[in-house]
């Protein structure tokens, strides 16, 4: 009898030990990595690696399930138009080479999102548009090829304004369809790069990179909260990116720390041989975050651009007291105004000049990708304008494609007198303008409202609580666009309805190390970034 009981009693043991089995499995996965990346720095997240906490790929796969439960689910978001497929077996092969050699750098393992008009081997480029759904690129952009070489993971494309520019339909395209701002579903994430700013707030990834012609890094990263940079001309390549006009268009990064953005911008500038701007880049280069200063606003001298006030109050009020903090810092504030062109320079200097040049290097694009696509803006607006393309769910903005009819129309302008005027005298003389006004006040920075009013109505759903009295709510980022100087814009604070506000910093060229201390300095007084609500931490 005894012995029964010896047996029954072992048996019972033995069913306990392998009923725990499964749990113990799961809470052993879940023991692999102890470590929470949401909102996570690129220094925490590096360390969390280096320790052993995560790995590269348990890494990739929390944000491939982040954005399965909300880019693709639950509020919809929008923002990734591809995700890419050979991430995993990167991030594996990365933590291998982790193992057995140790980090290339600090963006060893970590994942990124590309704005699609970047070249990424392996994935399509369409740069929104469902015209380009077959174009795959055989080389990868110069930028983005310096981040894998870094060690950095691409994750996913994100959507964009249709070719580079939104018409209205911030943030929407023909591929894409609309990208919906994390924040506040009723509003858009601005135009552009609006996918990796929306992925990169949303914690879909740790950084993302975007391009700027005429605010479209700063603006998008103005109304999701992040931290945006739009480099001196000629510090970062355009090679293997989509052009709009090459006289106006940067590469920039886009993240949720000032330190991480100086991080990404360090590894991604540099001269390119494709890229004749960027002859002189490896002059200017520096190690941005290392050299990163929080007491940086106690000694210096600010402009207030007061031209680009005025916009939406809540707007101007968040500005002054950013300001007002500064000046608690010790800085020295002192308003300055700009000629009448320079308050807004889309009409005599942008606009035209991106009419001028986007058919002649849209198409030196195109006939740079394999055989088999449309090789010229006409078949680009032929297929747009397609039954299959007209009837689909997500056409063509019509007034994107009068815009690319526009362009074509005015293709021979790019050797007209007025074309030669705006690039040789009146660009020259915005530059020795800015230039004038900072050495004048002695200036470190001009600082200003990075746009005028707050994120405004996506286009197709109305919100009245949306309240904008600029005569244009960007005008104040063609400054930079058209001088070809830098700016940084950092998170300022958070209208009523919920959207970042963030406040830019502009200097003259190759100041980013300057601009970086400031915006830095202003983020650690008043760490004004929030996360957004509708994409909340997935852990208990």
């Amino acid at each position: 009898m005894r012995k029964k009981y010896i047996n029954f009693k072992a048996l019972l043991a033995i069913l306990l030990v392998f009923s725990i089995l499964p749990w113990n499995h799961a809470n052993a996965e879940i023991a692999k990595s102890t470590f929470d990346p949401f909102e996570k720095s690129i220094d925490e997240v590096t360390k969390a690696l280096d320790t052993k906490q995560i790995t590269s790929e348990e890494l990739v796969e929390y944000y491939l399930k982040r954005i399965e439960a909300f880019d693709k689910q639950g509020p919809v978001i929008n923002s990734i138009i591809a995700v890419n497929n050979q991430a995993l077996e990167t991030a594996k092969a990365l933590d291998a080479e982790r193992k057995s050699k140790g980090p290339r750098s600090k963006l060893h393992g970590i994942p990124f999102v590309v704005k699609d008009n970047f070249d990424v081997v392996g994935m399509p480029t369409t740069s929104g548009a469902v015209a380009l759904k077959n174009e795959h690129p055989t080389k990868n952009s110069f930028t983005v090829q310096k981040l894998i070489d870094a060690g950095a993971i691409v994750i996913a494309k994100t959507n964009m304004s249709e070719l580079a520019a939104s018409y209205g339909r911030l943030g929407y395209s023909s591929m894409g369809g609309l990208t919906i701002n994390p924040y506040n579903l009723n509003r858009d994430a601005s135009g552009s790069s609006s996918g990796s700013a929306a992925a990169v707030a949303a914690n879909f990834a740790v950084f993302g990179l975007g391009t700027d012609t005429s605010g479209s890094v700063r603006g998008p990263a103005n109304v999701t909260g992040l931290v945006g940079i739009r480099p001196t001309m000629g510090l970062t390549s355009r090679s293997g990116v989509v052009p709009f006009s090459l006289s106006l268009d940067v590469t920039g990064p886009l993240a949720r720390s000032v330190e991480d953005a100086s991080l990404v911008l360090t590894a991604m500038a540099g001269t390119d041989k494709a890229d004749y701007a960027t002859k002189s880049a490896n002059r200017h280069v520096q190690d941005y975050a290392k050299a990163l200063n929080a007491s940086s606003l106690k000694h210096a001298r600010i402009g207030v651009a007061t031209d680009f006030f005025g916009g939406n109050d809540e707007v101007d009020a968040i500005t002054n007291q950013a300001i007002a903090k500064m000046k608690s810092m010790g800085t020295e504030v002192v308003p300055v105004t700009f000629s009448k062109q320079t308050k807004y320079l889309w009409t005599p200097v942008l606009g035209p000049v991106g009419d001028a040049e986007f058919k002649r290097q849209f198409e030196k694009y195109l006939r740079s990708l394999p055989a088999g696509g449309p090789k010229t803006l006409q078949e680009v607006i032929d297929i747009s304008e397609s039954p299959e393309v007209l009837n689909s769910a997500t056409p063509v903005n019509p007034a994107r494609l009068e815009g690319l009819k526009t362009a074509l129309a005015k293709a021979d302008t790019l050797y007209s007198k007025e074309y030669k005027n705006i690039v040789k005298k009146e660009i020259p003389q915005t530059r020795k303008e800015i230039e004038k006004i900072m050495k004048k006040n002695n200036l470190d920075a001009i600082v200003f409202p990075t746009m005028a009013c707050p994120a405004s109505n996506r286009f197709d759903k109305e919100d009245p609580t949306y309240v904008c009295n600029a005569y244009d709510t960007y005008a104040a980022s063609y400054v930079a666009s058209a001088t070809g100087f830098p700016e940084v814009t950092v998170p300022a604070g958070t209208v009523e309805e919920g959207v970042p506000v963030g406040i830019s910093f502009l200097g003259s060229a190759y100041s980013e190390q300057t601009l970086l201390n400031l915006a830095y300095s202003f983020e650690q007084a008043t760490k004004a970034r929030t996360a957004p609500v509708h994409t909340p931490n997935m852990r208990p």
